[in-house]
């Protein structure tokens, strides 16, 4: 039986970090398996996060450098993760960091140069997953629902909070996924306004209150009427959402209530337009999963119809970075990575580029 010894690297639109998770996977009975063997998060020091966040509006010239210094850094994080641990790998699958997503343009963009995490590290590396499928006419995301159809199959809802709310469900033999709108990045925004990397347990945002006018603006957003496939990114949040929360005059903890009640609503809403059953299994995972605020308002704006599973905090916080390792294994062996069921893409793909050192 083989067992592939992979390397996910994963870098969110929340900024937290980069996470780096180990992992073995096999087939029994032709069904897919996998385990996280070992994890790493590495926070970003303040002059690269700054450098990540604004990285839309370097030249072109200067994003190719960072694309190659980053993939760099990508490529001694790890090496050193493999030395510390003394691991042994087959390759390493990384994401990269997503600085442009423009689908209705026909582009998008992951740094992180998949040759130089390559040849630093000195392992094969595949990257670049999200191209081809764009080429296809697709949105080039979300990518995970390969994961949850092929290892989370007994949930009827996978849900990921990250910098942006995300689900996944099977609907006619088919899986459906899309980008639902604001999650980690909205909250996340706020607290850094007094210098809070986020709100732990969602404390604050618990003892607010609505601001029923910054509601109303968020809930009408144009973004949440169009239909799916969509996917959607930083900019979208940069020029259509930032304007609702910074003219919002009102405290901390009013706006940080009113984004979790609009957050948990929109998902709500998706869910049971999607639910063809009395009784539903929802897996939660991503940052935003540990946040106890969110997640009992999520539960409470999904009722009896909906039972959120809990899970462990390593596949809260690592289940994207495992997917992608998977992904990884996926293209290797030729297979389909990427559903046009979800990306609206011509056809489903074997999408990555691999680079040997």
């Amino acid at each position: 039986m083989k067992i592939y010894k992979v390397i996910g690297l994963m870098s969110g639109t929340s900024l937290d970090g980069l996470d780096l998770a180990y992992c073995h996977f096999w087939k029994d009975a032709l069904e897919w398996q996998f385990k996280i063997v070992t994890t790493k998060s590495i926070s970003y020091k303040s002059e690269l996060k700054t450098k990540l966040k604004s990285s839309i509006n370097l030249s072109a010239s200067e994003l190719l450098e960072f694309n190659n210094t980053y993939g760099v850094w990508l490529g001694e994080q790890t090496k050193l993760f493999i030395t510390e641990k003394k691991l042994e790998v087959d390759f390493i699958a990384s994401h990269g960091h997503t600085t442009h997503h423009q689908p209705e343009k026909g582009f998008t963009f992951q740094i992180g140069s998949g040759q130089h995490i390559a040849n630093t590290s000195g392992l094969k590396t595949i990257s670049d997953f999200r191209t081809n499928d764009i080429s296809l006419g697709g949105q080039g995301a979300p990518l995970v629902p390969i994961g949850d159809k092929l290892l989370f199959s007994k949930y009827d809802f996978c849900i990921n909070l990250g910098g942006i709310s995300n689900v996944s469900f099977e609907q006619n033999s088919k899986r459906i996924a899309y980008d639902i709108g604001l999650a980690n990045m909205a909250l996340n925004h706020v607290t850094q306004k007094i210098d809070l990397e986020y709100d732990k347990d969602g404390a604050l945002a618990k003892k607010g209150k609505v601001n029923q006018k910054m509601l109303q603006q968020l809930n009408q957003l144009e973004y949440y009427n169009l239909p799916y496939p969509k996917s959607t990114g930083y900019e979208w949040f940069l020029k259509e959402v930032v304007p609702i929360i910074d003219t919002t005059q009102d405290s901390i903890e009013n706006l940080l209530h009113t984004i979790v009640m609009h957050i948990c609503s929109k998902i709500s809403l998706d869910l049971k337009a999607a639910s063809k059953k009395e009784e539903n299994t929802v897996l939660v995972t991503g940052g935003g999963a540990l946040n106890e605020f969110l997640m009992s308002t999520l539960q409470e704006k999904l009722g009896s119809m909906f039972s959120i599973k809990t899970t462990s905090n390593i596949l809260i916080e690592f289940k994207e970075a495992m997917i992608f390792a998977f992904m990884g294994v996926l293209r290797n062996e030729e297979k389909n990575n990427v559903l046009a069921s979800v990306t609206g893409a011509k056809k489903d793909s074997s999408s990555g580029v691999i680079y040997i050192p």
